[in-house]
């Protein structure tokens, strides 16, 4: 409590609560708060090459998968003529204990349909090593 000394005759008592140690007591526990939630980390798992793994020194085997604007399938500059036969070569290398690298090379305005069921039939069949190549003619 405290006195009002102002232009009155006889001193009054304010009855204001003194909220500085209420603000001052909210601030810490505020930054307590801020300081004690752990920050949410999104983590992303990658198989990373190890430090100490042995140099490669046999070259993979590639296959190459070129996708025209049209959605024409080439298989190693092959025409593909149906999906069926995309799916045989698919199966070939999918069967293979040491399965070859499989690049997939889009052209710049192929379709995204066209890419995803290259994508989605390669994944289905079992293959494990794909790759998408030239994707620096996207860049703006």
């Amino acid at each position: 409590m405290a006195l009002d000394f102002s232009a009155h005759e006889e001193p009054q008592v304010m009855v204001d609560i003194n909220t500085t140690p209420l603000i001052d007591v909210m601030l810490v526990l505020l930054i307590m708060l801020i300081i004690t939630i752990p920050v949410q980390t999104h983590a992303v798992k990658l198989d990373l090459p190890r430090a100490d793994a042995p140099p490669v020194k046999v070259l993979p085997t590639v296959d190459e998968v070129d996708i025209d604007f049209d959605g024409t399938i080439l298989w190693n500059g092959t025409v593909l003529p149906t999906r069926q036969a995309l799916e045989a070569q698919l199966s070939d290398l999918a069967a293979q204990p040491d399965q070859p690298e499989l690049h997939i090379r889009p052209d710049k305005l192929a379709g995204y349909k066209y890419v995803a069921e290259v994508l989605a039939t390669a994944q289905r069949l079992g293959v494990q090593k794909i790759g998408i190549v030239g994707y620096e003619q996207f860049a703006l």
